[in-house]
């Protein structure tokens, strides 16, 4: 007599998962180089700086890692698109470059300021999926990033992205006070994927992120964020103690 048991369910394919040293963003191969080629120099010339040149060329990878990272997939999430510590949230005007047809309508918004050190990954990414509407350069001073007036008076590039739910999301990458370069990877009109990489600054900087009125910041100062992976804001989200709205 046939058995009128349901057989069992095949398990879903599964892989372990392991830990594996963040590869060079491309960006930072020539850097890399110049530091090795000094390095290999030096023993030639005056080995005494030979061990502290390794471990600058090793400094030097590091500041240009770019490791994988998991995006939460939820439309109504605003993902960070920095490392480095919350210094600032507050409440200001938006900045004149976001303003327009293809940038932000309000008078102001939550800013969420991200310090990204020396030691930080410095790849940005993109906080929404959606449409990159704007995408302006302005060139500046490179005060230190922890600055508040740095955001108007440094070395900056400003970014809108639209999403699919026409909700769009201000972010500005911002030079410091040892940084000396602005990289952006995407245009105006690009597709982008939440927590993909728009673009990266050298050498110690800030982020903004001007959150959108219906969304809730989910981050407290001295919190560290992780670019692509915390969540900065949740639409309709509850609000965490300690913001400043």
């Amino acid at each position: 007599m046939a058995s009128l048991e349901k057989p069992l369910q095949t398990p879903l394919p599964t892989s372990t998962v392991k830990w594996r040293f963040p590869a060079v963003h491309q960006e930072g191969y020539k850097y890399v180089a110049i530091a090795a080629g000094i390095t290999l120099l030096l023993t030639v010339v005056w080995n005494v700086l030979f061990w502290p040149m390794v471990g600058v060329t090793i400094w030097v990878a590091a500041f240009f890692r770019d490791p994988i990272r998991t995006t939460p997939q939820d439309a109504g999430l605003i993902v960070a698109p920095a490392d480095g510590l919350i210094t600032m949230i507050e409440r200001v005007p938006v900045p004149r470059e976001l303003d327009g047809p293809n940038g932000l309508s309000e008078a102001s918004r939550v800013r969420v300021s991200i310090f990204m050190s020396v030691f930080d990954v410095h790849i940005n990414r993109t906080p929404i999926a959606g449409t990159v509407r704007q995408v302006v350069y302005v060139a500046g001073k490179f005060l230190n990033a922890d600055l508040d007036k740095a955001s108007e008076e440094n070395e900056r590039q400003y970014f809108v992205v639209e999403g699919h739910d026409g909700r769009r999301v201000g972010f500005t990458q911002i030079a410091g006070l040892v940084a000396r370069r602005i990289l952006g990877f995407v245009k105006a009109g690009d597709i982008v994927a939440a927590g993909q990489r728009i673009g990266l600054i050298r050498f110690g900087s800030r982020v903004d992120v001007f959150l959108p009125e219906d969304c809730v910041c989910q981050v407290a100062l001295g919190q560290r964020s992780i670019a692509g992976e915390t969540v900065l804001g949740r639409v309709g989200g509850t609000e965490v103690k300690g913001v400043a709205q």
